[in-house]
């Protein structure tokens, strides 16, 4: 049986007009390109992939991917609109998600989002999705200055957990700076200090204390740079328990609460969080199909000597249908 990818993104092929200056809308130059503008500002260009089923397949196919998690490009999240502005968002993109997916519902499966900004408003669009056929939901790490352990945060993950929905957490809204804007840094150092900072918020800041148990989500781009610094994480919390011991448990205590994808492109890295996390929570992810992503997907397990048949397998596929339920 093929890999299963859980880090996957989808666009469509156009979308009504959406309110605000710097509004997302695609701006199609040809059969084969386009590009994703925030309102006169070029974000990123796409090829068709991004929204054509039969293109996904068929790289699916060469791949040796059996299925996709297909889950928004996190530029449309909204987060910092007001709640009915963005609620109205994710009702148009989730829903074009659905026609994305269609032509293969057995091997594409759609993960919405939510106006997060707002939990009630957040809860009620996930329940919508979920009655429409999304299998999961994809979150942006944090919303605004507030963590993944804010109380509003917390409460839809509260939500997602006794719904049993799988949530996927995305970096997003990378800060720009002079420094950080040279040689793509926002995506090569900051998404993974996002994602870092993300599930230390979980942890550090009681997230997982006050989380049902029962929540599945995993995180980005192997977790950040969470499993280089754990043991610096660690130390800190015994040293200054008075400054960060705001969880009831050292940090290691909490490695099985979530899961974390293999996208980190190199054999030591993989070994790294394999030996950090455990191999039971790594799960294949490639960033299909944009272009700082894995192809083939899956090919820094598929290459890594240090892995067993059986731990293989579970990265590829195994610890995936556990995550998906």
């Amino acid at each position: 049986m093929g890999l299963i990818d859980v880090h996957t993104h989808y666009v469509p092929q156009g979308w009504p007009e959406l309110p605000g200056a710097d509004a997302p809308w695609l701006r199609l130059e040809s059969a084969s390109d386009a590009m994703i503008m925030m309102g006169t500002r070029e974000f990123r260009r796409i090829q068709p992939n991004c929204w054509d089923a039969e293109l996904r397949l068929a790289d699916m196919d060469a791949d040796g991917v059996d299925a996709q998690v297909v889950s928004p490009t996190p530029a449309f999240f909204s987060y910092g609109a007001p709640a009915p502005q963005a609620a109205g968002i994710a009702r148009i993109f989730n829903d074009l998600a659905l026609d994305v997916v269609a032509p293969a519902p057995d091997r594409l499966i759609p993960f919405c989002q939510v106006p997060l900004q707002d939990p009630d408003e957040a809860c009620r669009e996930l329940e919508r999705c979920l009655a429409n056929g999304h299998r999961g939901v994809e979150i942006g790490n944090h919303v605004g200055d507030d963590d993944l352990d804010s109380e509003g945060v917390v409460t839809f993950l509260q939500h997602a957990a006794s719904l049993d929905v799988p949530v996927f957490v995305h970096p997003w809204d990378m800060a720009s700076t002079p420094r950080n804007d040279r040689w793509m840094a926002q995506w090569l150092t900051g998404m993974p200090a996002e994602t870092h900072l993300s599930v230390l918020a979980l942890i550090l800041g009681g997230g997982f204390d006050r989380i049902d148990s029962r929540l599945r989500i995993c995180f980005a781009h192997g977790g950040g740079s969470f499993a280089f610094w754990l043991g610096r994480t660690e130390n800190a919390w015994h040293q200054r328990h008075d400054v960060i011991g705001t969880s009831q448990y050292p940090p290691s205590h909490y490695l099985d609460r979530f899961y974390v994808d293999s996208v980190v492109f190199d054999e030591r890295a993989l070994r790294l969080l394999v030996d950090t996390v455990g191999v039971e929570r790594v799960v294949v992810g490639s960033d299909y199909p944009y272009p700082l992503g894995e192809r083939p997907a899956g090919g820094v397990v598929a290459k890594s000597g240090f892995l067993t048949d059986e731990q293989r397998a579970l990265i590829e596929r195994g610890n995936a249908e556990r995550f998906l339920g």
